[in-house]
This record gives structure tokens, sequence and C-alpha cells, in this order.
């Protein structure tokens, strides 16, 4: 799960990793407050007005703005509020900002990458720091590797002390600035594996000329399947950041993820999932979305499938690929009937049915009535689901 960058830093700050104090706002007139607070208590100088939303290079979009006054602050978020925000990670359609947090400003010497998150090669967490500070990390992967200093973090046992010094020595810090790096990894650590994050990333981490180390920004992401030992970060989702029809799926038990192609899926099993969609590819096609139905999948989880691959426009045919084995192939095919019956089912369907039950789903099917078209092998669905959207081309 996904979530914004003060609610991050609330998360870091009950951890004790200093980060900058900031207000969240929802609206001008409470960026404004917010600024005249942090104003009044630093004594002048600056603040920043930072657009809150699930993507990174918000600053090169326009995202992030530094201001002297409680009036500039209003004057900022006025404007920024409301807007929408393109960056490369939000794609040409760009996200809304609909929430911003006001922040202190800093008095930055160095900045630094710092990031924690599972390596699946050895299946340990990995710590990686880098003197390149807000730079992508993959970019600094791709073209300066020397730059970046990894340590695994050993599964019962976590980071070593020793093995914080080391990725602050990798930086270059001495003195007051090297210590507070050592706490400051130590603590970073610790909150990850407390919170069950999947992804902790400080771009930049930051050092100032008064020997603070400062999470300047931070990008938490929760391990959702481990959300059932966190029960209050579930009032942290923010489903506006997140696609409808993700949010539909997630409500009826639904695995969807929304891809940029025209062939919908309907698959039982994350695997076959996969597999369909790389054999739509190999035969030409583009899947338009993953979509697992589950094991156990009802004729009403088959029904709120097919609602969802329809409310997608660039949808133009339907490959429902399902190998019955705790499923019976039967109830597919009953929700597959009973979808056709009370949708407006206007594209080309196509069905391939194994496992148990298979026999009996394709008379059902077969009977229905229903303009379908049956598939009998992995190759033979995805050859008839590009050919009907072809046709119908």
């Amino acid at each position: 799960m996904n979530i914004h960058e003060h609610q991050g830093k609330d998360i870091l700050r009950r951890y004790h990793v200093p980060v900058p104090k900031g207000i969240v706002a929802f609206s001008a007139e409470e960026a404004r407050a917010a600024a005249a607070t942090l104003l009044a208590e630093q004594g002048g100088g600056v603040v920043v007005v930072k657009a809150q939303i699930h993507a990174g290079g918000r600053g090169k979009a326009g995202g992030v703005k530094v201001v002297k006054s409680a009036e500039e602050a209003f004057d900022v978020a006025q404007k920024m509020l409301g807007m929408k925000l393109v960056t490369h990670q939000t794609g040409p359609a760009g996200k809304e900002v609909r929430r911003l947090l006001i922040e202190q400003g800093v008095n930055i010497e160095k900045e630094f990458y710092l990031g924690i998150t599972l390596d699946r090669a050895v299946s340990q967490n990995v710590l990686m720091v880098s003197t390149e500070g807000g730079m992508e990390i993959e970019a600094v992967a791709e073209h300066s590797p020397e730059k970046i200093f990894k340590q695994h973090l050993h599964p019962l046992l976590g980071l070593q002390p020793y093995q914080a010094r080391q990725a602050a020595f990798f930086l270059g810090l001495e003195g007051e600035q090297f210590k507070n790096a050592v706490q400051f990894i130590l603590a970073l650590c610790h909150a990850y594996q407390q919170i069950d994050a999947s992804l902790a990333e400080i771009n930049p981490l930051v050092v100032t000329k008064e020997g603070q180390v400062l999470a300047l920004d931070a990008k938490i992401n929760l391990d959702d399947n481990a959300l059932f030992r966190h029960k209050d970060f579930l009032e942290l989702r923010d489903t506006s950041e997140e696609d409808p029809l993700e949010v539909e799926a997630s409500a009826s038990n639904l695995n969807y993820v929304k891809l940029d192609g025209n062939v919908g899926c309907m698959v039982n099993g994350a695997g076959l999932a996969m597999a369909t969609m790389d054999i739509i590819q190999l035969a030409g096609g583009k899947p338009a979305n993953f979509l697992d139905v589950g094991g156990g999948a009802s004729a009403k989880t088959v029904e709120a499938g097919f609602k969802i691959i329809l409310s997608d426009p660039s949808v133009k045919a339907i490959l429902v690929n399902i190998f019955g084995g705790i499923v019976r192939c039967d109830r597919v095919a009953a929700g597959i009937i009973e979808a056709a019956k009370t949708l407006d089912i206007k594209i080309p369907v196509i069905v391939r049915l194994e496992g148990t039950n298979a026999e009996l789903a394709k008379s059902m099917l077969d009977d229905s009535g229903l303009n379908l078209i049956p598939a009998h092998s992995f190759k033979h669905a995805a050859e008839k689901v590009t050919a009907a959207i072809q046709h119908a081309a």
C-alpha cells in the first residue's frame, strides 16, 4: 500500500527517524496558517510547499515550491491545489493535487540517497546508500553503479551498527555528521522492519550545515500482506490516488491491475494470469489487465470480474482462461452466463475452461445460447482473441 509523504514522515517520527517539521494542508487557508506557524517557530526564513501525490518527480513538475511568507504560501497553494501534476511516474494523465505538506526550510549542505527494500535475488532486505542524492536510483545504478553501496540485512539480526558505520563512511561523512548518519540509518532500518514496509526510500537524505541528518523526502510503501498486524495503517489509504477499477476490484476481493492493452483477461491464479498475458503478447495481442479471480472463484466473483473488465473502454475482446483445480469450471460457467444476462457485452468473449467439471461447463455454455467463442488450448485461446480483435477492427 502506498502512502503520502507526510504520512510516511509521521510514521518515521514514531521511530525517532529525524524529519523536518511539517503540517498537512487541504486548503489554501490551511496552508497559510501552517506556513505562519512554522515561520514563527523558526524565526523567519523559508518554508516549502509540497504537493502530495503518490508519484515521484514532483519537484521537476512544479509540485515543490519554496516560499518566504504565509501569504506567498497561500498564493502557491491556491495554484497547486486542484492542478494535474504530470511526472514520469504518473503518465500523461497526471494526478490531481488534493493535499499539501507545508514544511520547514533546512540549511542543506549535502544530499544523499538512502533506501531499504527487498532484494528478491537473495531473499533478504537490502540497505542502499549513494552519494547521488536527488537522482533516481535506477539511473545511478545504470550509469554510475560504483556510487551505490549495498548492505544486506540479516533476517534475524537486522542491520548491525558496524554496517551502518560502513554506509556512513561510504558517504564520506565525518564527526557529528557521521555519528548522526549512523543513528539515522539504524533508526530507519528498525522502523522498516517494525512497520512491515516493502520500501523505505529517503531521497534526498540531507546533511545540514548544523550537522543534522534529515529525511527531506520519504517514500514509504507498506506490505499489504502484513496490514492485519497494523490496523491503524488502513486509514492511511487514499483511494483517490488509485485507479478506480483497482479500487472496485479490491472491494470484490479480486486481484486486478490495469494495463495499457486491449485484451481483457480473466484468469484464476497469479501464475496462470502471467502466462496468459505472455501468450497473448506472443500471439500479437496486448493484455489490458491482470485479473486473478482466485482459486475459489464463484459465479459472483466472475460476474464482478466481467463488470470491471468491461468498464475499461480500451478493452476490445475478453479472454477467460480458467483451470479448474480448486474451483469448479461449472461454477465459472454459471458466472459467465449470469454476467452475459445482466451486462451488455458487445465485444467478443473467448472462453477456455479446463479441469474439474470442464465438460459440464462447456455444455452449460453451449446450451446458454450466448455468443461465446470456445477455445481448447492455451495457444488456441490466444490466437482466437487476437483474431477477434483484428476482425472487429
